[in-house]
């Protein structure tokens, strides 16, 4: 999990999960509204907590936005490095669960304004819009190069990602991305 806003440290596992819970409540309500139309009141209401002890947890939108992210993207990266470290699995559904943890979840129609949210606003997440997507990247050529080499394992990472974020956008749900995407990764591993 996302180290706590200076100043404001969580210390105990109950408030660790009220924070968890929190900036899961947060996202959604970006999700669903935006970061322009979302306000620190309705975050508050959605999350059940008072709207000072939610300015006690984080000290403006901003931070509260930067820390929802970080906490998906740190949750999606994790799932998928986990998916990609059982070598008892075919590469082939690895990757193909590596990526429903990046992308899939993210399809579908009430999942993919969290995607938008995100993308829509970079400026705000600093380096962390830059890192997540370089660690996701590091992870697939890793796998793809245990099993192929280095030499084709990057090509055929970047190409896989290419792929993902093309289908991202033309699919309408997670199964049909899925489908698509083991289609690539079988025509792209040797």
């Amino acid at each position: 999990m996302s180290s706590p806003e200076p100043g404001h440290s969580p210390s105990t596992g109950a408030d660790t999960d009220r924070r968890a819970m929190v900036l899961a409540s947060a996202m959604a309500t970006f999700a669903r509204f935006g970061y322009r139309k979302t306000s620190m009141e309705e975050v508050a209401r959605a999350a059940r907590i008072s709207r000072p002890g939610l300015y006690f947890l984080f000290s403006s939108k901003e931070a509260l936005f930067r820390a929802a992210v970080d906490q998906a993207l740190t949750r999606d990266l994790e799932a998928a490095e986990q998916a990609l470290a059982g070598t008892d699995r075919p590469l082939r559904e690895r990757l193909a669960e590596a990526f429903d943890h990046w992308t899939a979840r993210y399809i579908g129609p009430l999942t993919s304004d969290v995607a938008a949210v995100i993308e829509a606003n970079p400026d705000l997440l600093g380096d962390t819009a830059r890192t997540a997507p370089q660690r996701f990247e590091a992870l697939i050529t890793d796998a793809i190069a245990a099993e192929s080499g280095p030499k084709p394992a990057a090509a055929i990472a970047q190409t896989l990602i290419s792929t993902s974020i093309g289908l991202k956008h033309q699919v309408a749900s997670r199964d049909a991305y899925l489908a698509r995407l083991k289609t690539a990764i079988d025509l792209l591993l040797p």
